[in-house]
This record gives C-alpha cells, sequence and structure tokens, in this order.
C-alpha cells in the first residue's frame, strides 16, 4: 500500500482533532455554565449537586473539529437521590429533574433560551457552541457476586436509566492505553484516538450525513472493537479500520454498550448504522489505488481527499520529489582530479 504515513498524521493533527485553544474555550464555558447552575438552583432553594463532570467525547478526547463551530459539550451534574424530593415530599420525577436544571440555567444573555431535551439540558451559547447538561441521582445497588451495596448511578431521561458516563470515559481510555504503543497518560494521544477522531471526522465530511450518519459514541464503540494497531502506519490503520468496521457491520448491525450489560448503544436495523455501512464501502474504493504499485503521489492525495471530502491532501508536497531536489542541490557536478569547478577552455581558472 502507497505510504501517506506522514500526510494522514498531519491531517489528524491540524485538521481533525481540537486544538489546545479550543479546547480551553470550551472548558471556560463549561465552568462558567456550573457556576450558572449552582447559583440558580441555590437561588431556588433546590438541592445542590454533588458534583459536576465533563463526559462524552470531550473527557475522552475524541472532540473534532466543527466547521459551523458546532461543539456539543457534555457535563453531567450528579445529585443524592434522598435530595431530589418533590413540593409533597414524593421521589422527583426524571422529567421534574430535568425542569429544575434547566429553569436554574436561564440567563438573560442567552438570545436561545436552555431547554429540556430528551436526555439532558440543552444551553445554546451565541458563537455556536452548546452545552448539554444530563442529571443523575446516586442509587445503591448489590454487587453481584458480593451482595454488598455499592453505588450507581441513574439518568434523568424519559424514565430514570442505569448510565453512568464517567465509567463510559474510563473504558475508553483504558483501551486507549492497552491497544495501542504510543498513548499518552492523560489520553490525549495514541493511535487509536487518532483512529477513532479520524472516523468520527469521516463520518461528518459531508453536511448531508450529519443527520443520517450515527452517533459518535456508536463509532467510537466499533472502533474499540474492530482496531488493530499498525505502527507508524497511521494510513494502513484508518484504512483497515474502515474495512473492519464494514464487514462488522456485514455480519452484525447492533452496537453493544461497552459498561452496561445486556444494553445496546443501537439496536438491529438501525438506519444510520445502515447509512454507515454504506458510506464505508463507497469510500473503500477510493482507496484501492493505493494498492498499485506504481500508485503516485497525487493519485494517493486524490484518493484520501475523496474519503475525506476535502482538498488538504492535494496541496501536500510529494516527499519523494522533495527528495530528489535535495539530492540534486547537495550534489554538486563531478569535477575531475585537478580541475576546478571555475575551469575555462583550457581546464584551469582564468
Amino acid at each position: 500500500m502507497k505510504n501517506c504515513d506522514s500526510q494522514v498524521l498531519k491531517y489528524q493533527r491540524n485538521m481533525v482533532k481540537l486544538s489546545d485553544d479550543d479546547r480551553l474555550d470550551i472548558k471556560d464555558k463549561a465552568d462558567t455554565n456550573r457556576e450558572r447552575l449552582k447559583g440558580g438552583l441555590r437561588a431556588a432553594e433546590k438541592p445542590s449537586p454533588i458534583g459536576m463532570h465533563t463526559q462524552g467525547s470531550y473527557s475522552m478526547k475524541t472532540m473534532i473539529q466543527e466547521a459551523d463551530g458546532d461543539y456539543d459539550i457534555d457535563d453531567g451534574a450528579y445529585f443524592k437521590k434522598e435530595d431530589l424530593v418533590g413540593p409533597n415530599g414524593g421521589e422527583m420525577s426524571a422529567l421534574a429533574v430535568r425542569q429544575m436544571v434547566c429553569n436554574a440555567l436561564q440567563d438573560s444573555r442567552f438570545k436561545k433560551v436552555p431547554e429540556v431535551r430528551k436526555n439532558c439540558v440543552r444551553v445554546y451559547y451565541n458563537d455556536g457552541y452548546h452545552v448539554d447538561v444530563p442529571s443523575y441521582r446516586k442509587i445503591e445497588i448489590k454487587d453481584p457476586i458480593s451482595g454488598e451495596p455499592k453505588p450507581a448511578w441513574e439518568l434523568a431521561g424519559p424514565d430514570w436509566k442505569r448510565s453512568d458516563a464517567r465509567a463510559v470515559t474510563k473504558w475508553f481510555r483504558t483501551a486507549n492505553s492497552t491497544r495501542c504503543s504510543d498513548a499518552s497518560e492523560d489520553g490525549n494521544r495514541g493511535q487509536f484516538v487518532r483512529m477513532t477522531r479520524l472516523m468520527k471526522k469521516f463520518a461528518k465530511s459531508r453536511a448531508s450525513w450529519k443527520s443520517q450518519t450515527t452517533s459518535g459514541f456508536a463509532i467510537s464503540r466499533l472502533v474499540e472493537e474492530c482496531y488493530l494497531e499498525i505502527r507508524d502506519r497511521n494510513d494502513q490503520a484508518f484504512r483497515k479500520l474502515m474495512q473492519q468496521i464494514h464487514d462488522r457491520l456485514e455480519l452484525n448491525d447492533e452496537i453493544g454498550h461497552p459498561t452496561l450489560k445486556g444494553e445496546n448503544i443501537v439496536e438491529s436495523g438501525n438506519a444510520k448504522v445502515a447509512f454507515f455501512k454504506d458510506c464505508l464501502k463507497e469510500n473503500l474504493e477510493h482507496t484501492e489505488i493505493l494498492d498499485d504499485p506504481d500508485c503516485t503521489h497525487e493519485q494517493a492525495m486524490k484518493a484520501w481527499d475523496k474519503v475525506f471530502n476535502s482538498d488538504w491532501f492535494r496541496a501536500q508536497p510529494d516527499p519523494d520529489a522533495e527528495k530528489k531536489v535535495d539530492s540534486r542541490t547537495t550534489t554538486g557536478p563531478f569535477i575531475k582530479q585537478g580541475e576546478t569547478r571555475y575551469a575555462g577552455n583550457h581546464g584551469r581558472f582564468g
């Protein structure tokens, strides 16, 4: 396969991975939102959260650059179950908790007011960001082995449902640290996390795909199932991953939850998963030229531009051509012994 590792690695670094400045900006917005929530709950004499934690792609370090600036930050609010009591002393419903959080997050400076959604409260920022605030309550369950009580969490969705986003983050970081040899301790580096970012970028590479393709969580799970490390060949690892995920979905299009046994992220027959699989198949065909031993740099770059729907790759210089230029500039003309480089017609300096 034509070696395009340096180009794919650079594309991931410059065009896919979220910059440090953008991460800090997102973190600042999440921190401000936390203070707004705490202050709103306090003013309304409502229960205070016992913790707030960023989760999802932000905490897994797989957020990607968005052309429209529509960044989705998940920042969960965690409560004690016994604190979530209604006006008549009864247990608050999942909807009531979401409404309580939504009321506490109101701010006259917002052009679009925060709104209650199916599994969270969404806060819209004027520059395109939005922060999703899911709410959780702490419960106790029996350990299936020891029988002892242990803490667990339930999400305030359409109803209360077992969920722990922090466990998902731990699952993903463990996969990165154990599945690739170049992982960093903070989870920001590693071929596994690069492949996840690239696959999410591919899934959103066409504006028309965004509403039709499967979720980032489902893609992360598929990457974890199908990823195989190929050291120093990010291009080969990504192409192999595309094929592995496609073949996996051909056999079984159900996507299981990584931390909740017996539950699925996506059930079989899901139209968005089928769409994602078809996109993989179509674009794998564009990469077939890479197997041609006579594949040129221009052909290879064109193939990768087709995969990611970009014009970035075609602007990348041919490293082999650069080597030839370097060779010509560092190797001067052959000079016979006894001659100088500036010999005239008679073989000596005139």
